[in-house]
């Protein structure tokens, strides 16, 4: 199997390339996989490969000036206990962008990277159940 085909890859620019792996690393469970610190990194979470830009990286000289900023898009990481990762992540310091909000999926909170990237932490709702033999199918 392929990088390619391995991981699902999300690009991030980012300004400092060694806070933001410091960040995934320590606090979200990521591994680095490649370091070219300054200007680049990339860090795996399952099968998820976030690709860290500095600004002398390709991808971030690529992308036009205006569109060179933290933003709205953001990666999304599911947890079983929102309320008990929340707490974890106080414990080392860390402060959110938002208050949990819920809706009929689930929870979620933001959290923002060194960079201001957004990072999604969501809990899903529970699922209701069906009792067995009650022909309803799993949707």
């Amino acid at each position: 199997m392929t990088t390619h085909d391995e991981y699902v890859s999300v690009r991030y620019l980012v300004d400092d390339v060694q806070a933001a792996t410091d960040f995934y690393t320590t606090h979200l469970g990521f591994t680095l996989r490649t370091s070219a610190v300054p200007a680049f990194a990339d860090v795996t979470r399952g099968r998820l490969r976030l690709l860290l830009s500095g600004p002398a990286s390709s991808g971030a000289r690529a992308t036009p000036k205006e569109t060179a900023v933290a933003g709205g898009n953001r990666i999304h990481l599911a947890f079983d206990d929102l309320d008990a990762e929340i707490a974890r992540l106080r414990s080392t310091g860390l402060s959110f962008r938002s208050e949990v909000v819920a809706g009929p999926g689930g929870r979620q909170v933001l959290l923002a990277d060194p960079a201001g990237n957004l990072i999604e932490l969501f809990q899903p709702a529970p699922r209701p159940t069906t009792p067995a033999g009650s022909g309803q199918g799993h949707h």
